[in-house]
């Protein structure tokens, strides 16, 4: 039994938004609230504590703890919700690596998609590899009933193309199939005794693909509808389990749509690395890579060396109406 001591120590490894686990060794968890307005200086969320998060709490005598600060985070990743309300929630707090999970079908993750989430990691300084699940739908008739039809016409060879142009910017990537366990043991070793943030559209396998990993876990698994070939939210809360061969893995909702938060114009180029590597070549220091003269960027572009999907997504992020002109 807990015996009630002043400041425990512990980190965040489930958040329901009102009530946080905490584990404070390898065999002691206990749940803790927070006592009125907690925030963070600087950060305004909807949730001020996230997963990951390192922090001081006190006993109460019912066995439940109150959280009374936040050690400092070294990094954490946050996204903006797309619908009107366009509240910011931090995703995961302290992690060492991400994992993207897409496919490029049953479902569908758009380039835009990766980019965004890619340019988010950057900017918060967190190393991110793309994991391409589901590799089993390119070694078989991609047109048998009940998988996606936008999976027809794509074929292992342009999967090899896809990572090829991921990989020159420098984002390490695998092709794995949770479902089979392909590859699975080289996922195991990237992610041994680190913390890890795993995302993705709901659908992609990330719930399985952590079971592949580590069979103890067993975590819920959710479908893919027939009709819209989306999946269906089978996580709800952000959670950090440890994994039997060392470490930690953060498994997260699947995330629809991915806004920003608080960036403007002129800094979106600085994490795309084959931007940030020759912005400082543009005639004018203020260049946005749009249609200015004597545009390095442009010109790479002209030249192939910056791929067009990657631009493609610069751009689309540009017309964003929340994004800044500081200039």
């Amino acid at each position: 039994m807990l015996v009630s001591r002043v400041n425990m120590r512990g980190t965040v490894i489930k958040s329901t938004g009102s009530w946080y686990t905490v584990l404070v060794d390898k065999d002691t968890k206990v749940e803790c609230g927070i006592k009125g307005k907690f925030r963070i200086k600087g950060i305004k969320t909807t949730n001020p504590i996230a997963v990951g998060d390192k922090v001081i709490f006190e006993m109460e005598k019912d066995g439940r703890g109150v959280i009374n600060s936040i050690e400092n985070r070294k990094n954490y990743i946050i996204r903006k919700s797309i619908n009107l309300s366009k509240q910011s929630h931090i995703i995961a707090a302290n992690v060492d690596q991400a994992l993207l999970v897409v496919t490029l079908a049953y479902p569908r993750t758009s380039f835009g998609f990766i980019d965004r989430f890619l340019l988010t990691a950057e900017a918060y300084h967190i190393p991110t590899k793309i994991i391409f699940n589901k590799i089993d739908l390119f070694e078989k008739d991609t047109e048998l009933k009940g998988i996606d039809k936008s999976a027809k016409n794509i074929k292992m060879e342009e999967l090899d193309q896809i990572i090829k142009s991921y990989e020159k910017v420098g984002y390490k990537c695998y092709k794995v199939s949770a479902t089979k366990k392909t590859d699975i043991e080289v996922i195991q070793g990237i992610t041994k005794d680190k913390t890890t943030l795993i995302a993705g559209h709901s659908g992609v396998g990330k719930s399985t693909l952590v079971n592949s990993m580590d069979s103890n876990l067993n975590l819920k698994v959710g479908e893919i509808s027939d009709v819209h070939f989306k999946g269906k939210h089978t996580t709800t809360f952000a959670a950090m389990h440890p994994l039997a061969y060392g470490g930690f893995i953060i498994d997260t909702p699947g995330i629809k749509e991915l806004g920003l938060v608080d960036m403007e114009k002129y800094e979106i180029s600085n994490y795309f690395p084959e931007m940030q590597a020759l912005k400082s070549k543009c005639k004018f220091n203020n260049c946005l890579h749009i249609n200015e003269p004597k545009c390095a960027i442009i010109e790479a572009l002209n030249n192939g060396e910056i791929g067009a999907s990657r631009y493609n997504s610069y751009m689309g992020i540009m017309k964003e109406e929340d994004l800044e002109d500081d200039y």
